[in-house]
């Protein structure tokens, strides 16, 4: 009897759990959702957050029209209007000139600019682990923040994402479309080995904003 095949879905959803230095990062979004964050460090990450997406999303533009990227540039997914409005609302109206990539983001955005606009694949990769990611827990992680901030909407747009009715739903016809990727065994280690090095990218940024953030209660100049 022939073993089972593992979905190449299965396979990206394993492998960004398991790649490098997976335990990295992990604290800050710990720390974040279970309430030992300030705003100015929720703040700072949507800020480099905002680098992040904006890279991503003009890569989306880039790949709408490709014939294997397209299915998965959705406008569901789109962020960069949610993370302004939140950006706007927790730091003001200038907070494009107050906010600067650390290393590890420009690191993140370089490789998005390298790949993501220019592979299919590669586009694909990190549109599933930063997109994908996000939206999975998203609403409870905005219903976690509004509460803890005395927030409403405004400020945890970024999580909330309007326009998919049902996650559960999205995520298995995502899913689904991974699993239909016209690639072969040769590609689909590649989008698996870019998979793992968007998670350790991702991982990096939360690191350094780890490494950086005051003591809780603290906020820093600029933020509400």
């Amino acid at each position: 009897m022939d073993a089972p095949v593992t979905p190449f879905s299965e396979l990206l959803r394993k492998r960004a759990r398991r790649s490098p230095g997976s335990a990295t990062g992990n604290g800050f979004m710990d720390d974040l959702v279970g309430g030992r964050c300030d705003v100015a460090d929720y703040a700072d990450l949507l800020g480099q957050y905002a680098f992040v997406y904006d890279a991503l999303e003009r890569a989306a533009e880039r790949m709408a029209d490709h014939p294997v990227a397209a299915p998965f540039v959705t406008p569901q997914l789109t962020r960069m209007p949610a993370i302004r409005a939140d950006l706007e609302y927790l730091v003001g109206p200038d907070w494009s000139e107050l906010v600067c990539p650390m290393p590890a983001t420009t690191a993140y955005v370089r490789r998005l600019n390298e790949v993501a606009a220019h592979w299919p694949g590669g586009f694909v990769a990190h549109h599933y682990t930063r997109s994908l990611g996000d939206l999975s827990g998203g609403r409870a992680t905005a219903e976690l923040l509004a509460d803890q901030f005395g927030f409403d909407t405004n400020g945890v747009l970024f999580f909330i994402f309007d326009q998919v009715a049902d996650p559960d739903a999205f995520e298995d016809t995502y899913r689904a479309e991974l699993d239909a990727a016209p690639w072969d065994d040769v590609e689909r280690q590649r989008v698996l080995a870019e998979v793992s090095l968007a998670s350790t990218l991702d991982r990096g940024l939360l690191a350094g904003l780890d490494a950086r953030r005051g003591p809780v209660g603290t906020r820093r100049a600029g933020v509400r």
